[in-house]
């Protein structure tokens, strides 16, 4: 399968990157080539050695057999329909965090079928070619979402990337993949960018409050160094599941605030118990 395989990477940064480093660990692509609007990126990129060369998008679609996307959500958006309006035996494969907008925006064009809808559950705070870690990925899930609709043999260049990439594969709906992705991942991300936000108003008053920060503060708070670039097109996409979240977060919170308030430990006590339940899926 890997005979004459051109690969084109449209966003050189954390994802990209690390999916660039790991196909040129397992040598899968012929050449793999960076498409990336930020001149510093570009640099970047082949300064570390992540791609083989810089090329424009019209390039890459006449040159590559795959073409991968992890750019923001709202740039795929915008570029999953000028890429397929090009393609002809192309793969063109989606790699972002929000499913039923892109799906639909793309639903009724004729070379659907070589669009797979992809997303890696994997990643860290960092952004950046910089980012890129040959490992990222290793043992983690690729949800493949309506992949009922993507040609069998699209798919199955697709599937052998994420083997590459040593990634377990999990089926969804876009419904089903952008509620649970609400819950498992844009939540978390707003829970850090909202506590980040609270001990930095505090921090204006009472200067010395990192000095006491340990590993708990560290790991609860790391998410809120993650691009915003990357993150508000992600909750715009994902808004009616990410509003119904954040309902049910505040609500925690309330019944927290009302137990202390109102200083009812042991309800409180019996809500901390109820959490620990967590252990049953995160060991």
């Amino acid at each position: 399968m890997k005979n004459n395989m051109n690969i084109a990477i449209v966003g050189v940064g954390l994802i990209g990157g690390s999916i660039a480093l790991r196909l040129r660990e397992t040598h899968f692509a012929t050449r793999i080539y960076g498409v990336d609007k930020s001149e510093s990126n570009q640099k970047k990129a082949l300064q570390l050695g992540l791609i083989d060369e810089i090329i424009d998008l019209d390039t890459a679609i006449e040159t590559c057999k795959v073409i991968i996307l992890t750019v923001p959500v709202d740039a795929i958006m915008q570029l999953a329909p000028y890429i397929l309006d090009r393609v002809e035996q192309q793969v063109v494969i989606d790699m972002g965090s929000t499913k039923i907008n892109i799906l639909q925006h793309i639903e009724k064009h004729p070379k659907r079928g070589r669009y797979i809808a992809a997303h890696p559950m994997a990643g860290t705070e960092y952004s950046g070619p910089e980012a890129a870690i040959p490992d990222l990925f290793k043992s983690k899930v690729m949800v493949y979402v309506e992949a009922f609709k993507t040609d069998e043999d699209a798919f199955d260049i697709a599937d052998a990337i994420s083997e590459q990439l040593e990634m377990r594969s999990v089926f969804m709906n876009a419904e089903e993949h952008d509620m649970h992705t609400a819950y498992v991942s844009h939540i978390s991300h707003i829970t850090s960018f909202a506590l980040a936000l609270t001990v930095l108003q505090k921090e204006k008053s009472q200067g010395r409050i990192f000095e006491l920060a340990g590993s708990g503060f560290e790991s609860t708070v790391r998410l809120a160094k993650s691009s915003p670039d990357m993150w508000t097109p992600i909750l715009k996409q994902n808004r009616d599941n990410v509003l119904e979240v954040l309902e049910e977060h505040i609500k925690q919170l309330q019944q927290i605030y009302a137990h202390l308030e109102g200083e009812d430990y042991e309800s409180l006590h019996k809500l901390i118990k109820r959490s620990n339940k967590i252990k049953r899926i995160i060991r």
